[in-house]
């Protein structure tokens, strides 16, 4: 990152970080450090670097990695069904940061990193897409992890057109961005309640939103440190109460639910629950990510905590087997549990009966570039 920063000088991580090149810098998630954010914000503005459209649009954005493209709108979703549960969670949130994302909200006065929406597929919706991207984009360009990037900037019936189509959804599910959802409620109550609000604007926040058949669902492995005291042959009599083990080589993700690959100091082996740990009459229990946390992470390994326990670490589904493997054998850890990936109809099904997904249950694929869009707050 600091290359970028001192190569580019119109890089957006120049405002998120306007201290980079100063050797007395304010605290962290300050609200000196905010402020001074803000201000580079402006002078991004003031100097014609950033260039706001004259009129309120929504736009379309389509990113494409390893030849999958993800397409959706850009547009603001609604605090008011975020607070009605018609924008639908599946996290819970810290306090803590998520006041802390308010503040920050609340100094530099814009949304520059959107919310990722996921929607039911929708014939009408789809269809609009597919003639609005027709035409060549307004902006388009390739970054240097070689992901391409197109905006098409859309009209005011095209607008108004996907605007009604949207309307007819009778909900979306936050698949990434709880603590940005939660800021923005948090802000629009503040504002309020402080009789500062800003034209409304805070009645919205940044969101792309997304076909839930379009995003790419990847798992969260998990990496253990220690055996908790037991041998390895100790170990693996324990897991067997509980799952059929038989070694796994090569190495190898799970092909279906239920099942775990597993390297323990260097081997690789494949777990299957056995029936009667499986609860599937409950929306968590029955999730591969739960299973191992009650049956093994927590009676066996001793990790009560997944959040806070620094015993634990975790690497996505997008890293190659390899790097979970190599930190076994180097010596750092001694156990990794590798899980097939929860689908979004388990998410939904979480969501919908408003219970929490268990830490780190996804990896959520487009990850979106921050400053590409922004709201504008205090407008």
């Amino acid at each position: 990152m600091t290359a970028k920063l001192e190569d580019n000088p119109y890089t957006f991580l120049r405002i998120i970080n306007p201290e980079f090149d100063k050797s007395r810098k304010t605290k962290p998630n300050s609200p000196e450090r905010f402020g001074l954010v803000r201000d580079k914000y402006a002078e991004f503005i003031k100097d014609g670097i950033l260039l706001q459209d004259n009129e309120e649009h929504l736009y379309i954005y389509r990113q494409t990695k390893d030849g999958h493209a993800f397409t959706g709108v850009v547009g603001g979703a609604s605090v008011q069904e975020y607070e009605t549960d018609l924008i639908k969670k599946h996290e819970a949130t810290l306090t803590s940061r998520e006041s802390m994302f308010t503040n920050y909200l609340d100094i530099v006065g814009y949304n520059a990193e959107p919310v990722l929406l996921s929607y039911l597929h929708n014939i009408q919706i789809e269809s609009l897409l597919h003639v609005y991207t027709a035409s060549r984009p307004e902006y388009e360009f390739t970054t240097t992890d070689r992901i391409k990037h197109e905006l098409w900037v859309l009209d005011e019936s095209q607008t108004e057109a996907l605007s009604n189509a949207f309307g007819q959804l009778d909900a979306c599910y936050i698949a990434d961005g709880h603590h940005r959802s939660a800021s923005s409620a948090g802000l629009k109550k503040k504002r309020v309640n402080e009789g500062r609000s800003h034209f409304g604007n805070e009645d919205h926040f940044l969101a792309f939103f997304i076909d839930e058949s379009k995003l790419k669902i990847l798992e969260f492995n998990r990496i253990v440190k220690h055996l908790n005291g037991l041998t390895s042959e100790q170990f693996l009599q324990e897991l067997q109460k509980y799952f059929s083990i038989t070694p796994c080589s090569p190495k190898l993700k799970p092909t279906k639910e239920h099942t775990y690959t597993m390297c323990l100091q260097g081997k690789w082996f494949e777990l299957s629950c056995r029936p009667e740990i499986i609860d599937d009459s409950h929306p968590v229990k029955c999730l591969d990510a739960e299973i191992l946390t009650q049956f093994v992470l927590s009676p066996i390994l001793g990790i009560q905590d997944l959040k806070t326990d620094e015993n634990i670490e975790f690497t996505s589904g997008a890293e190659p087997l390899e790097v979970l493997e190599e930190k076994i054998v180097k010596g750092k850890f001694s156990v990794g549990f590798v899980l097939y990936p929860a689908t979004i109809e388990q998410v939904k099904r979480v969501a919908d009966h408003q219970l929490i997904m268990p830490p780190k249950s996804t990896w959520v694929e487009p990850k979106l570039r921050s400053g590409l869009t922004i709201y504008h707050i205090n407008e």
